[in-house]
């Protein structure tokens, strides 16, 4: 059976299990795909315990991607200070390629235009070259390197930036 981007389903409203779900998606598939251990997992974790302690739903968004009623995918805006940081980006993999990153994208940059916001950021790791290239496709720019062994695995962390005119 081929997934269409029409038979996903986007929520924007936050509900119980949503960040426990979230954090394993990211704790179960880095794990699987880029060798990443616990201390990842709690590093995805505590961000997550930050974000939802902050939540704001007036300044933040959030977009869970569901097909079938089940959680494939996310994506956060949260506010910081005067700009966005963009988070917990991630699909299950039978959900990529599909235009979901694409239209996530476009939506989380509608959203810095509709709240006034001319700055975003994200973090990530070098491992994740597919998302990266989509981060550049939509003017993200490389602002920052640093060496880590964080995730249980030595790993390049990156954070991009956004500018819009």
């Amino acid at each position: 059976m081929m997934i269409k981007l029409e038979d996903i389903h986007i929520r924007k409203n936050l509900m119980p299990g949503d960040v426990g779900f979230i954090a394993y998606l990211h704790g179960d598939l880095y794990a699987k795909e880029c060798g990443y251990g616990f201390r990842f997992e709690a590093y995805v974790l505590e961000g997550m315990k930050d974000f939802i302690m902050e939540y704001d739903e007036a300044r933040d968004s959030i977009w869970i991607c569901e097909h079938n009623n089940r959680i494939i995918g996310s994506l956060i805006a949260q506010h910081r200070e005067s700009k966005l940081q963009l988070r917990y980006f991630i699909f299950q993999p039978a959900y990529r390629g599909i235009g979901l990153g694409k239209l996530l994208m476009q939506e989380f940059i509608g959203f810095m235009r509709k709240q006034g916001i001319h700055e975003a950021y994200l973090w990530t790791t070098a491992d994740q070259q597919a998302a990266i290239t989509l981060y550049q496709k939509y003017g993200f720019q490389l602002t920052e390197e640093t060496a880590s062994k964080g995730f249980d695995k030595p790993v390049m962390e990156q954070r991009y930036e956004l500018k819009l005119g």
